[in-house]
């Protein structure tokens, strides 16, 4: 839970109330103004209404120059930003031919795999050549290669579970895979701060869903044990099944989840274990195998492990990881599954390479010194980081490190003067999180070397 300074959050809220105002009241004078005027519309509602919209056109849109920074070379601890230009304060934006080459803060590239890779890009480009860019089906009709069997069975073994199943986008593998595996009759109790493709997954699933307090084993207990009790709604039967889904590491806040307490409570309480590893797989533990490798926690209490190819093997797609018959039983029913296009050929390879790097079977021992310099510049980031003053969320060895910003207006203030000095950062604002949790996410790679770290710690500062 983020406890905001009293004075903060007036300063917070005094900034937004001024926004609100003035918004509001251009906004009363715009409806005079065009009284007289016909509307574009011809009889239809406008498709945008409300506070929401309110939001984007009073703040958002203003400062759109910040977000969705277009690049044009490959996402290594240094790349190439377009510069943008504006004639109409920020409504649309227009790309110049001009460059900055920008240290890269923003992107989830944790190991370096996403630039050329001396293993893994020759490999990518053969398969290409093999196979072609898309399978141009899906994995039940011609979409299933030689090479995406070897995925699967390449992940299995990398998580610690018996079988795997791949899909094409990571986003997708949450909101797709949890309504098959829980339905009317069932419980989905989610952490407060899960990603909202597990928040869409959960709705779209029919399943009863309640919520627990971030990273609070204690409150996941008492959730558990007043929904066991009572059963389901209005019917009071006992629930057909329980599962309990919460991330390795949160992608906004940068915090390790409490997996060995919430593991050991939902044995008590027979409930299942589903375990978003987006952030940690590839990036945390000593092999690189995730929050339960670091954590100590065996896999096999683990019941579903989800995971990404985004950001630590350099790729795209997402895999559930399980029992046979689970992942068997997956394979007739998701719809990621059975209608989607299958990933890639040369993003499964790149994957396979990636896997093998880290667990050293390309014969080197580049793995290993990647995953222990994602650590130490994780490590040494954060603290330097908290011994110049800011307030930066997480634990150790995450390498997410967000920076509270809170006022709205230190968003663009931010975000633009590190751009002027060629530190290219990611900054984060409502409705990705709440209105008064603005921030500024850093993501450290091993890719950086100890210069590039002391000179964003240089420009961070400068820049607040």
């Amino acid at each position: 839970m983020i406890t905001i300074p009293y004075l903060t959050a007036l300063s917070t809220y005094f900034s937004y109330g001024l926004l609100f105002a003035f918004g509001q009241l251009r906004d009363f004078f715009r409806k005079i103004i065009d009284w007289w005027q016909s509307g574009d519309l011809q009889g239809y509602a406008p498709i945008c209404l409300g506070l929401e919209d309110f939001y984007i056109r009073r703040l958002y849109n203003r400062i759109q120059d910040c977000f969705g920074r277009p690049i044009s070379s490959a996402p290594d601890a240094w790349f190439d930003v377009v510069e943008r230009y504006s004639n109409d304060n920020n409504k649309t934006l227009k790309r110049t031919t001009k460059i900055s080459r920008c240290l890269n803060l923003g992107s989830y590239n944790y190991l370096g795999f996403a630039a050329s890779d001396e293993y893994c890009t020759p490999r990518a480009i053969e398969s290409l050549k093999k196979f072609s860019p898309s399978t141009c089906s899906s994995r039940v009709d011609g979409g299933t290669t030689t090479l995406h069997k070897e995925l699967e069975e390449c992940v299995a073994n990398f998580v610690g579970k018996p079988d795997a199943m791949v899909t094409g986008m990571g986003y997708v593998t949450n909101s797709a895979i949890l309504p098959i595996l829980v339905g009317k009759g069932g419980l989905i109790i989610s952490d407060s701060l899960n990603h909202n493709s597990i928040v869409n997954g959960a709705r779209g699933s029919g399943a009863t869903v309640r919520v627990f307090q971030h990273n609070t084993p204690s409150h996941l207990e008492k959730v558990l044990r007043e929904q066991i009790s009572e059963g389901q709604p209005r019917t009071h039967r006992p629930w057909k099944k329980i599962i309990v889904i919460v991330e390795g590491i949160y992608s906004m806040e940068g915090e390790l989840c409490q997996l060995p307490e919430i593991v050991a409570i939902c044995k008590k309480y027979k409930a299942y274990v589903y375990l978003d590893e987006a952030h940690s797989i590839g990036a945390v533990g000593k092999t690189g195998r995730g929050v339960c490798e670091l954590l100590g926690v065996d896999t096999a209490d683990v019941d579903i492990m989800m995971g990404t190819f985004t950001k630590s093997f350099g790729s795209c797609g997402g895999y559930i990881a399980g029992s046979k018959e689970v992942i068997q039983y997956l394979k007739y029913t998701c719809p990621a599954h059975l209608y989607a296009t299958s990933v890639s050929p040369p993003a499964a390879q790149q994957i396979i390479s990636a896997i093998k790097v880290i667990l050293g079977e390309d014969g080197t021992s580049r793995g290993a010194q990647k995953l222990a310099r994602i650590r130490e510049n994780s490590n040494f980031f954060r603290s330097e980081l908290q011994k110049m003053g800011f307030e930066v969320l997480g634990d150790n060895d995450s390498p997410v490190m967000p920076i509270m910003l809170y006022n709205p207006a230190k968003i663009p203030a931010f975000s633009r003067e590190c751009l002027k000095q060629n530190v290219a950062v990611v900054t984060v604002a409502f409705p990705a999180t709440p209105l008064l949790l603005a921030r500024a996410r850093i993501c450290i790679s091993a890719s950086h070397t100890k210069e590039d770290l002391l000179r964003a710690l240089e420009v961070c500062f400068s820049s607040t």
